[in-house]
């Protein structure tokens, strides 16, 4: 594992999910900040099982070091089951995934994002939090328009108009690649979390966990399963 850098002196809420980017920024949070916790959701997705897999995880990210173990504090679960309610999408709904007349997938949950972003930041009010962090990246994705630096940058400030404070949003896998992803969880944690990452993590769209590919498991087909795996062999190639 490699040193952390020098704490500072605020707390985080981490957007934990259960997925590799999430994963990821949980360690990244870990090793900038003194005070770490989690907040995850629970909107009817397809591929709850990632809801499954968070628990160990989160042990898991304990073991790496006593600091670590130190600094993840609280772990908060949401239900936003309205989502699947008001929505008609691919990840709420047993239907095939395709690309719609908008030019995105129908894997976009419209709003999901900045739900999750508000909530997170009303439980982050609530615990004394200052730093919400969350796997947002619009370098590698699939188009999402919730996700990019723009509309994390506006509901950073509308947040803080809204509720009089001064929460900062950090997105470290805004502007890197899928390898790139890999290559700073191996930065972070050595090759111990990648393979914690690679093994215990879930992305694919399909809720699939039958067999364990080189990059973890997945349809392999889905687009978080292509992203995935193509940035992992990306990642190995470059080592």
């Amino acid at each position: 594992m490699s040193s952390p850098t020098p704490t500072l002196p605020h707390g985080a809420l981490v957007l934990f999910s259960g997925g590799q980017d999430s994963t990821t920024c949980l360690a990244w949070a870990l090793q900038h900040y003194n005070k770490v916790e989690t907040i995850g959701f629970d909107y009817g997705q397809r591929h709850a099982i990632e809801l499954q897999v968070r628990p160990s995880l989160l042990q898991q990210m304990r073991g790496f070091s006593a600091d670590w173990d130190t600094r993840l504090g609280e772990d908060h679960m949401i239900d936003l089951s309205l989502i699947s309610a008001i929505s008609d999408t691919a990840l709420t709904s047993d239907v095939a995934i395709t690309m719609q007349d908008n030019g995105l997938p129908n894997t976009f949950v419209p709003g999901r994002n900045l739900l999750f972003m508000t909530v997170a930041a009303t439980v982050a009010y609530r615990r004394g939090l200052d730093v919400l962090v969350g796997g947002m990246c619009e370098t590698d994705f699939s188009g999402y328009p919730d996700c990019r630096d723009d509309t994390m940058k506006a509901l950073q400030v509308a947040l803080n108009l809204g509720m009089a404070t001064r929460l900062k949003v950090e997105t470290p896998l805004m502007w890197i690649d899928k390898a790139a992803t890999w290559r700073l969880a191996q930065e972070i944690g050595g090759q111990a979390l990648v393979d914690l990452i690679r093994a215990d993590t879930h992305t694919c769209y399909l809720g699939e966990r039958g067999a364990l590919h080189d990059w973890g498991y997945g349809c392999g087909t889905c687009p978080a399963c292509d992203l995935r795996a193509r940035g992992y062999r990306q990642f190995v190639a470059r080592a």
